[in-house]
């Protein structure tokens, strides 16, 4: 399929249609069936090493001659290792329970009927996502493992490697009986595919953005389709007056250090008065010696001696660099306030031997993932138990939190009878 296409709408609008198609077969496999589609595009990575690594080599020519900078060209490319893990990845999904047609809450109401729920697909998936191009293969295996058919739409940077990779899942799904229309990859650059796919609710039930903050906004002002996004990973550890000073030590570094680039990472600091001297002359040496800049309130400020005031706006940034911001507060009652209202809703932690503390930082604090002694970087679906996950979603619909399996589907109740009638 060429890059270009003329007729683009015509062209998205026949594509959703095989997809919702294929959706209505998919929903109806057996978790053996999808297992094999899964073990067989795996197969199929397995043995197009030579092919994928050529076509990406084409992306990165390219990237190289308009000027991407060295950390995108390094998120574009397939190494032998990121290969392996793509085949990794997609038996580890042919692992997990499969969710769909579980049946629960049942029981019996005085009218005599049962009542449950079952866990059924949402049907067709969109994904619009950028650069890396293994989202591809990770993406189409947690909708088919779901019993969704998946509509793929990546990074004009990376075309030729993620429409190798679309060879692979078609050549894997032949295989095991299932259409190849299951997993649609977009085959145009043309922007316009985008505003195509969020206003096709006829085709796709549900959108799901991984990108940048204007994407992800453009997407959610504009779709007629639902969306799970995340807009921003403002993430906050307030250490508590009460808090094991070492445990808050580790906590704090392992959530700012261990990767910066991440939306779990923290950007935000807030430090009770009380432990402020103590906590913050230890932690405020310790990131400056590993390059990160601070930013704080005057309060810290007069601690740490290397700290840059902290302006409004500081509070609402996500950094994605070395780069922290700091607060001290009175106490429990203003961090929370602060994290809620500058909070993106994402990951919030708590570090605190205070047993009423912690539950009142649960109950009170509005995140997605809400921590007590633990660092932020937790929140992810592999370290979760999810297995593998689909994106973080700040949302509270209607999939909160890591995307998951179980986030790809939808419930319908279900009544059994033996000829019951309502009086």
């Amino acid at each position: 399929m060429s890059k270009q296409i003329s007729d683009v709408a015509s062209y998205m609008t026949a594509l959703g249609g095989e997809a919702r198609q294929a959706s209505r077969v998919l929903a109806s496999a057996t978790t053996a069936q999808k297992n094999r589609a899964l073990e067989a595009i795996a197969d199929e990575l397995g043995v197009s090493r030579e092919r994928l690594m050529a076509e990406n080599s084409k992306d990165l020519e390219a990237g190289a001659e308009k000027g991407l900078d060295a950390a995108l060209l390094d998120r574009l490319e397939l190494t032998p290792g990121r290969i392996d893990s793509m085949i990794e990845g997609l038996r580890q999904i042919a692992a997990l329970s499969d969710p769909i047609g579980e049946i629960f809450d049942m029981k019996y109401l005085p009218s005599g009927i049962q009542v449950g729920r079952m866990r059924v697909p949402l049907g067709v998936v969109g994904i619009i996502y950028e650069s890396r191009p293994n989202v591809t293969a990770d993406a189409a295996a947690l909708c088919m493992k779901s019993g969704n058919a998946a509509v793929l739409r990546g990074g004009s940077e990376a075309y030729y490697s993620n429409q190798a990779i679309a060879a692979s899942i078609h050549s894997g799904l032949r295989k095991a009986g299932l259409p190849q229309e299951a997993v649609q990859v977009v085959a145009t650059t043309d922007r316009s595919a985008v505003g195509q796919m969020i206003t096709m609710p006829e085709s796709i039930d549900v959108i799901i953005p991984r990108g940048g903050k204007g994407l992800i906004e453009r997407i959610s002002q504009e779709a007629r389709v639902p969306v799970i996004k995340h807009l921003d990973g403002i993430c906050h550890v307030y250490i508590d007056d009460q808090a094991d000073l070492d445990k808050a030590f580790a906590v704090a570094m392992n959530a700012k250090t261990q990767r910066y680039g991440t939306c779990n990472t923290m950007e935000t600091l807030l430090v009770a008065d009380g432990v402020a001297e103590q906590t913050l002359s230890k932690i405020g040496g310790a990131l400056i010696d590993k390059g990160v800049e601070l930013r704080g309130c005057e309060r810290t400020r007069e601690i740490v001696a290397d700290c840059q005031p902290a302006t409004e706006a500081d509070w609402d940034t996500e950094y994605l660099a070395p780069i922290l911001s700091i607060k001290v507060v009175a106490g429990l009652e203003q961090a929370i306030a602060h994290i809620n209202r500058h909070s993106s809703q994402h990951t919030d932690a708590i570090v605190t031997e205070n047993y009423t503390r912690a539950r009142r930082f649960l109950t009170e604090v509005d995140s997605s993932s809400v921590m007590v002694n633990a660092s932020t970087r937790f929140a992810d679906g592999f370290e979760y138990g999810l297995g593998a996950e689909i994106g973080i979603s700040t949302d509270k619909f209607h999939a909160r939190g890591p995307v998951g399996l179980e986030g790809l589907t939808s419930v319908k109740f279900i009544v059994l009878g033996d000829g019951h009638i309502r009086s």
